[in-house]
């Protein structure tokens, strides 16, 4: 298994590098962005070890551009920063995984092999469903080519469905992973959220594509009709 190691401390990376070596992998080492991203592009990496703080090009910057080339290599970020924030970047960006210095080497051995087997599907950054596309890097959300203004909670339950568009999804699952583990309210707040949502993503385009399936929960797929659509009769 062949792996990219992108870090600008020679120390460190000279020590993971002989450390991974030791545990049956291949290293290829690069001490700056560009550097990385030539070699990530260049070869063929079951997994890329990548840094944030980097000379001639930062770690986001290499992430965004390996996966604007459709590059799918998982990618752990592996960095001192560890603010929520700078977390929550890498991962829209398309980060697979992130670990914060200083960390323990079992630890990173087995997320490396977490990470291979799970291999390298498609996963592009800009969410797409029919017309409606979200930018989670750019906090965007069109449908079409009109945006659509959301709050941080309906944007936040919109990506949640998006990530798992075609499947139903349970009302208590989206409690759990859209809400606060503190909120003390009822269950019902998810209702209340799926309504402001269909009249912003939905009614005003005549689509019908958040649906409830009663019951069960609720499902995102691609676009319909609605049924009470308004627009021009065809004539007699």
């Amino acid at each position: 298994m062949r792996i990219l190691l992108v870090e600008d401390e020679t120390v460190l990376a000279d020590t993971v590098r002989r450390g991974l070596t030791n545990e049956g992998f291949v290293v290829d080492v690069a001490h700056d962005g560009v550097s990385g991203l030539s070699a990530a592009t260049e070869h063929a990496y079951d997994v890329v070890l990548l840094d944030l703080m980097l000379p001639l090009m930062n770690g986001y910057d290499v992430l965004r551009e390996l996966r604007r080339r459709r590059i799918w290599i998982p990618v752990l970020m592996l960095t001192a920063k560890d603010g929520e924030y700078d977390q929550t970047d890498a991962f829209d960006l398309g980060a697979d995984d992130y670990l914060t210095k200083p960390f323990s080497f079992l630890v990173l051995v087995a997320r490396i092999r977490a990470l291979i087997r799970r291999g390298a599907p498609e996963r592009p950054v800009v969410l797409t469903l029919g017309n409606l596309t979200m930018d989670p890097v750019n906090r965007r959300v069109r449908r079409g080519e009109t945006p659509i203004s959301l709050t941080a909670k309906e944007y936040g339950l919109l990506q949640y469905l998006m990530r798992r568009h075609d499947q139903i999804v349970p009302k208590s699952d989206i409690l759990d992973n859209v809400w606060d583990p503190a909120f003390e309210g009822g269950d019902n707040v998810v209702e209340v959220y799926i309504g402001y949502l269909r009249r912003k993503i939905d009614a005003p385009f005549g689509v019908q594509s958040l649906r409830t399936v009663r019951g069960m929960g609720y499902l995102l797929s691609a676009d319909r009709i609605s049924g009470t659509a308004a627009g021009p009769r065809p004539r007699a």
